[in-house]
């Protein structure tokens, strides 16, 4: 959840590295991918981790 909210996060701010950085202004308004990737590694992550121990918190 935590990521998934960092990756929402991402919306307002302008693109400043990466591809999406020639875009300026223009990249306000759109989700970092790197951000929605990392957060889906985190929670598939997350959902392994339960599975293994038995259950969450």
């Amino acid at each position: 959840a935590a990521a998934a909210d960092g990756a929402q996060a991402t919306r307002p701010m302008m693109a400043s590295r990466g591809r999406a950085a020639r875009l300026g202004p223009r990249s306000i308004g759109h989700l970092d991918p790197g951000a929605v990737s990392a957060a889906a590694l985190l929670d598939s992550l997350a959902l392994w981790a339960e599975g293994r121990t038995g259950g969450g918190a």
